[in-house]
C-alpha cells in the first residue's frame, strides 16, 4: 500500500513538473509576442503620428492656398489694401 502510494505520489510530481515545463514554455511564448505587438503597435502609433502631421499640413496647405477664385479675391485685397497703405503714406508725406 506505501508503494503504490509512493508510485501515485511520483506520477503526480511528474505530471506537475510536466505540466510546470508546458506551462513555463508557453509564458515565454506569450512574453516573445507581446513584445513583438508591443514594437509592433509602437511602429503603427509612429506611422499615425506621421499621417496625422501631414493631414495638419495638408489642410494648412489648402488653408493658404485654396481654389483659384479664393487665390484671385485674396489678390484683390491685397492690391486694395496696399493702395489704403499707399494714400496713407502720401497723406502723411504732405
Amino acid at each position: 500500500m506505501e508503494q503504490d502510494l509512493a508510485v501515485r505520489l511520483k506520477s503526480k510530481v511528474e505530471e506537475l513538473v510536466a505540466r510546470y515545463e508546458r506551462l513555463d514554455k508557453e509564458n515565454a511564448d506569450m512574453k516573445a509576442r507581446l513584445v513583438r505587438y508591443e514594437t509592433e503597435l509602437s511602429k503603427k502609433d509612429n506611422r499615425l503620428k506621421e499621417l496625422e502631421k501631414q493631414i495638419s499640413d495638408l489642410r494648412l496647405k489648402e488653408a493658404f492656398l485654396g481654389t483659384t477664385s479664393d487665390r484671385a479675391q485674396a489678390r484683390r485685397k491685397v492690391a486694395q489694401l496696399i493702395k489704403e497703405i499707399d494714400a496713407c503714406v502720401s497723406l502723411l508725406n504732405e
